[in-house]
């Protein structure tokens, strides 16, 4: 068998080798930490959020409720989630379409939070020549203490990672104040320590790896990709060939292009790969090549560009569509969606009454004649204010609805279950029929309507 290229002693896989992402400036780069900033801003302060007296963001997995600002969603609107995500997938595959993958440079979380840990790198461990030093130098007591702060730093900001995801599930006050106290359950804490794990084992040790072997996107990108799609591309013909020279030569006159081989599109990538050998699966779209290139290219005044976001189309010097048959049909799905997901949020029924028949019998018969369906009455309130309910009976002449009370108060996020008894005259029902059970909010804000079968005996 045949080792693969590039592999060291004739190993079949050659041995991981670890990046080293020499730092950078730009305008890309600005972007990249005001998206940082603003993505893990929102994550790591928006439990905080105080909403109506209660947390803004929560989903409350054993009480069954989830909070979204001022709205209260149920296990009954799991179809809305269902909604939301296939518009977040169609999303993706519109701006891969448009703009390649911009989602894994600027807004991926696996991005986001291996940026910080590479800060927190630099914080102790220095420059890229620095740390690749360090690496290579024997155990002193300085590499101890600088190793020991970088991991330090990685742990506490991990463990504050996973107490942070925690807290959108568990009231995040409360969940303070039990690990604080050490009242806190065993599954708090284990779910801690799990996310704060995945986060150091992601974003610390693996970085680069799960971009080029764990997430599936690079794999199918491929099929969004057309040459008119934005991407990061190296500017062969004006280039090559390249080689390195004084600022003060004409290149032409040695044959050369503008690339001075340099290598520090190279050092900056945060995947370790050459951009110049073409579009990569690897390849994250972060910009950085942009930025060191850029720079490298003011230096020798030449024009910025050598590596730029274009098309394929366009470094072809052919003609560049935006608008095509792929993005427009995107594009007419994605606000179909968005419109009809926006009328479903808007029209949903903020009371929902759930209506389950008596098992025990299909019917009674009271002692002066009348027949006596009896239901059980489970009254969902997904408004945050509370709504006081009665009831009555259509498609069912003379019917009378007996509940425990005349009506309910069901507060804001409650569910209340009612007993209710439906009674007709004997007679004036034969064998069964569809009902309609009505709830009008006293206030006349909730108009809500359900479906029942009343049995009643055959031919009396």
């Amino acid at each position: 068998m045949n080792a693969v290229a590039g592999s060291d002693d004739g190993k079949l896989y050659a041995a991981h080798a670890k990046v080293y992402p020499r730092e950078v400036t730009g305008r890309y780069n600005r972007l990249r930490v005001l998206s940082v900033f603003a993505l893990l801003g929102f994550f790591y302060g928006m439990p905080w959020v105080q909403w109506e007296g209660r947390q803004a963001l929560l989903f409350d997995l054993p009480a069954r409720k989830f909070y979204v600002l001022g709205l209260t969603f149920f296990p009954q609107d799991f179809f809305l989630l269902t909604w939301l995500l296939i518009i977040c997938a169609l999303s993706l595959f519109f701006f891969t379409a448009l703009a390649g993958r911009l989602w894994c440079g600027y807004a991926c979380p696996q991005t986001a939070w291996t940026q910080v840990f590479v800060w927190m790198e630099r914080w102790t461990e220095g420059t890229r020549q620095q740390q690749m030093k360090l690496d290579q130098a024997s155990w002193t007591a300085n590499k101890v203490l600088r190793k020991s702060a970088k991991q330090a730093l990685w742990i506490g900001f991990s463990a504050f990672t996973g107490y942070t995801f925690v807290g959108y599930f568990t009231p995040i006050h409360s969940l303070s104040s039990d690990l604080v106290s050490g009242a806190a359950g065993g599954w708090a804490i284990f779910w801690c320590a799990f996310y704060g794990f995945a986060t150091y084992g992601n974003a610390g040790f693996m970085r680069e790896q799960v971009c080029k072997y764990m997430c599936p996107y690079a794999r199918f990108q491929g099929a969004m990709f057309d040459n008119d799609t934005l991407i990061i591309s190296y500017d062969e013909e004006r280039g090559e060939p390249r080689g390195s020279r004084s600022r003060t030569v004409d290149p032409r006159s040695k044959g050369l292009g503008d690339c001075t081989d340099c290598t520090l599109c190279v050092q900056v990538c945060p995947t370790g790969i050459d951009i110049r050998k073409g579009l990569q699966l690897e390849c994250i779209a972060c910009a950085a090549c942009i930025d060191a290139c850029d720079a490298v290219m003011d230096k020798m005044q030449y024009p910025r560009g050598l590596i730029r976001y274009s098309t394929q189309h366009a470094m072809d010097k052919e003609p560049t569509r935006v608008v095509r048959p792929r993005t427009v049909i995107y594009a007419i799905l994605l606000l179909v969606l968005v419109a009809g997901f926006a009328t479903a949020v808007a029209q949903r029924r903020l009371v929902q009454v759930d209506v389950l028949r008596d098992r025990n019998s299909l019917f009674r018969e009271t002692a002066d004649g009348s027949v006596e369906n009896v239901y059980t009455l489970r009254l969902i309130n997904k408004d945050t204010r509370a709504h006081r309910l009665h009831f009555t009976v259509e498609n069912l002449p003379g019917a009378i609805i007996d509940a425990d009370r005349s009506e309910y108060a069901v507060g804001g996020g409650e569910v209340v279950s009612v007993v209710a008894r439906i009674r007709v005259q004997a007679g004036s029902v034969s064998g069964g029929r569809d009902v309609i059970i009505v709830a009008n909010s006293l206030d006349g804000a909730i108009h809500t309507t359900t479906k029942a079968r009343f049995i009643a005996p055959v031919g009396r």
